[in-house]
């Protein structure tokens, strides 16, 4: 009877607050949030007024770019970490109610929440006090490779080696694991915001055209890749002329976008190289022999796992459903809370 009371009142949840877009799995039910972190501010009376939460989400997300002076809409995080302390509470505390509506009786969730493993001390307790302040009842840190291996279904409790490379909005982490511990990780802050902002600068740099990030973003998916293919695709794109400050269109091929996403690819393969240097000889013949998996939103880069194929000669494989693979593993993660081992992180 008790087991079915806590049962109900269990409302345990995993976020992974991410730079482009934050998830939310709850025990025994699954992902049940997946929306951008954005979030559309309203200003009252000036700049010293009063700041009213116009919305949350992909609500706020179509206003990006789009507001009138007195809206402003803003991404609270940066490269994975917090930038606006303030207004990510306020975040997590709308997507919190938006999943676990209060029931009579229930308790606070308690909150498992992904971090960067590069970031500072101070910005895991910002992390951790943003979610208390959000309303949980107690919080636990995981570092984002350690989820992601997790939540790819990768043997992290085995004596064996297992090599991650998680590529998300703002950072790319790359993880090797083993025992269930992390043996090497590093996070470089390189990901799909700075390959946006790399054709955002190339578009301006050779056509004289300002885009906004929503249509970088668009370019990217569409016909973005990572290594030179056979077929060269083309696409479309209207921005404003610099020069006559007059909304233009022009068509820019995928091998122009694989020349201005360069530099940001050629950190995530040195961030590997690395990673595969301070391996442990051990853990580095088990990655040689089972390769690496890549997760995140960057993975679904066209052709990436091939870049890094080419690059180190190791087999590269992109998980599953690469987008929610950190929440998946924290998800995982929630159901050792009360065993907690070596897979949580502490300040």
């Amino acid at each position: 009877m008790f087991g079915l009371l806590s049962g109900y009142f269990a409302n345990d949840i995993a976020i992974d607050l991410g730079t482009a877009n934050t998830l939310i799995y709850m025990q025994g039910k699954g992902i049940v949030l997946d929306e951008p972190s954005v979030v559309a501010i309203q200003q009252e009376g000036g700049p010293s007024g009063k700041k009213t939460i116009l919305a949350v989400g992909a609500e706020a997300k179509k206003m990006l770019g789009r507001t009138p002076g007195s809206i402003n809409a803003i991404r609270p995080m940066k490269d994975g970490v917090i930038a606006d302390f303030t207004i990510t509470e306020q975040m997590l505390k709308q997507f919190i109610k938006k999943v676990n509506p209060s029931r009579m009786f229930s308790s606070p969730p308690r909150i498992v929440i992904c971090v960067p493993c590069g970031s500072t001390q101070v910005e895991r307790r910002a992390i951790r006090e943003s979610a208390l302040g959000a309303g949980a009842r107690k919080v636990e840190l995981i570092e984002e490779p350690m989820a992601a291996a997790i939540g790819a279904g990768m043997p992290v409790e085995e004596a064996t080696g297992s090599m991650v490379v998680d590529i998300g909005g703002g950072t790319t982490e790359v993880g090797v694991i083993s025992l269930g511990g992390i043996v090497y990780a590093s996070s470089v802050r390189v990901g799909g915001d700075k390959f946006d902002e790399s054709i955002i600068n190339y578009i301006r740099r050779n056509y004289g055209m300002l885009i906004g990030e929503a249509t970088a973003e668009e370019i990217k998916k569409r016909i973005g890749s990572a290594f030179p293919g056979a077929e060269v695709r083309e696409m479309e794109v209207k921005g404003r002329n610099l020069a006559e400050g007059i909304p233009r269109s022009f068509t820019i091929s995928s091998n122009e976008i694989l020349e201005a996403l360069t530099e940001p690819l050629n950190q995530i393969v040195s961030a590997v190289k690395q990673a595969l240097e301070q391996t442990p000889p051990e853990l580095g013949a088990d990655i040689a022999e089972k390769g690496m998996v890549l997760t995140g939103g960057g993975a679904l880069l066209r052709d990436l796992d091939r870049l890094l194929m080419e690059e180190t000669g190791l087999p590269v494989f992109v998980a599953e459903d690469p987008l929610t693979c950190v929440v998946r593993g924290s998800g995982k993660a929630l159901e050792k809370l009360d065993k907690a081992g070596s897979i949580f992180t502490y300040d």
